[in-house]
């Protein structure tokens, strides 16, 4: 299953931790959409406060918060919407979402900060496109006194409060890789199907997957391509065609994204490389479940996004209420969810991913 190119040259192992440490803390994108990275400042003005948290607090009700996701209609989302909107309905509060229709219109998400902030929402949770894009509109949003939490994929630090993260970005990035590894006997060429380049949550993965292929036991795993789908079904369905023409020998593709991994499948699924060029990667049991039972997809692994949602819109609330601020070690209750504790960088994870396959997938309805 080896394809016979001249062999990758890797960036030294201590660059390539370096890089995923700095993108996982979303300091060092570069910024589109009409706003560059020289133009937002690394400051923290307009997040920081004299004011103490009180974790006893009085939960507060009526409260507004606006999910702002990278794509509205997509049915992870969604789903991650359903969850946030139960939650805020239980707390007392209301749901609303906004959004852009592409995952690539960068400038379309900035101008929904600019309406929920003048709209007056007490909290928005935003999912960003771009980790320095939102900043200058973010850091506004913030003087006016709006809480700001990030889900999903993440800002520079300095533009939110709190950041809600699906699982440890490296647990999930390497976690990918040794799914495939396991899966191809840690043999063959592989590429990755990414979502769009500026994605911060995208380039985090990719860069603790680099890392994890450098160890001795991938030595007989070569990634040989990077492509991205833009969180778009038909191009990530062309994208995965032409990765397959590009490279006849490639033995498996990891899909970080819940809308490439599908439209890979269905390539694959039609296609005379069903159950030869293994697929895994990022994607709810809803999408692949056909998949995994007709031999396309052996495994993969999500997080539940209607949970992610809840604690996007739970984080939320405990800001609004001076529960916590957004300092590391603060803590906060998240209902049936539990407890959590803010970890450096005003970062909460909602907690390990879930692994798929056909002897579990028929268990999990989203």
């Amino acid at each position: 299953m080896l394809f016979r190119t001249p062999p990758r040259t890797p960036a030294p192992r201590r660059a390539r931790v370096t890089l995923a440490a700095t993108i996982a803390l979303a300091l060092a994108a570069t910024a589109c959409g009409g706003t560059t990275k020289d133009s937002v400042r690394d400051d923290d003005s307009a997040r920081s406060t004299d004011t103490k948290a009180d974790p006893d607090a009085a939960t507060k009700k009526g409260l507004t918060v606006g999910f702002l996701p990278k794509q509205v209609n997509n049915p992870y989302f969604t789903v991650a919407g359903k969850g946030g909107e139960k939650a805020l309905r239980e707390l007392g509060s209301t749901y609303k979402e906004t959004g852009p229709n592409s995952a690539t219109d960068t400038s379309g998400q900035v101008s929904y900060v600019n309406t929920l902030t003048q709209q007056r929402v007490d909290a928005m949770a935003v999912s960003a496109q771009d980790p320095g894009a939102l900043c200058t509109a973010l850091k506004q949003a913030m003087k006016n006194g709006v809480k700001v939490v990030t889900y999903d994929s993440d800002t520079k630090p300095a533009c939110r409060h709190v950041f809600v993260s699906q699982a440890s970005a490296e647990a999930l990035g390497r976690g990918q890789v040794r799914l495939l590894g396991e899966q191809l006997g840690y043999e063959g060429d592989i590429a990755i199907l990414s979502a769009a380049q500026t994605a911060t949550n995208q380039n985090t993965w990719i860069g603790f997957m680099k890392d994890e292929l450098d160890k001795p036991r991938y030595k007989n795993m070569r990634l040989v391509k990077t492509a991205y789908g833009n969180d778009d079904a038909q191009h990530s369905f062309q994208q995965t065609q032409g990765l397959l023409q590009e490279h006849p020998r490639l033995a498996g593709i990891i899909s970080p994204t819940t809308v490439g991994i599908k439209a890979a499948a269905q390539y694959l699924s039609g296609s005379k490389y069903r159950g030869k060029v293994l697929l895994t990667g990022l994607g709810t049991p809803n999408d692949l479940r056909k998949y995994v039972k007709n031999g396309t997809i052996e495994a993969f692994e999500l997080w539940d996004p209607a949970k992610l949602g809840a604690l996007a819109a739970h984080t939320a609330v405990a800001l609004s209420s001076g529960q916590i601020t957004g300092r590391k070690g603060e803590t906060f209750r998240a209902g049936d969810l539990g407890s959590f504790t803010l970890g450096e960088g005003g970062v909460v994870d909602l907690g390990r991913p879930t692994v798929f396959d056909k002897e579990n997938v028929d268990r999990y309805r989203f």
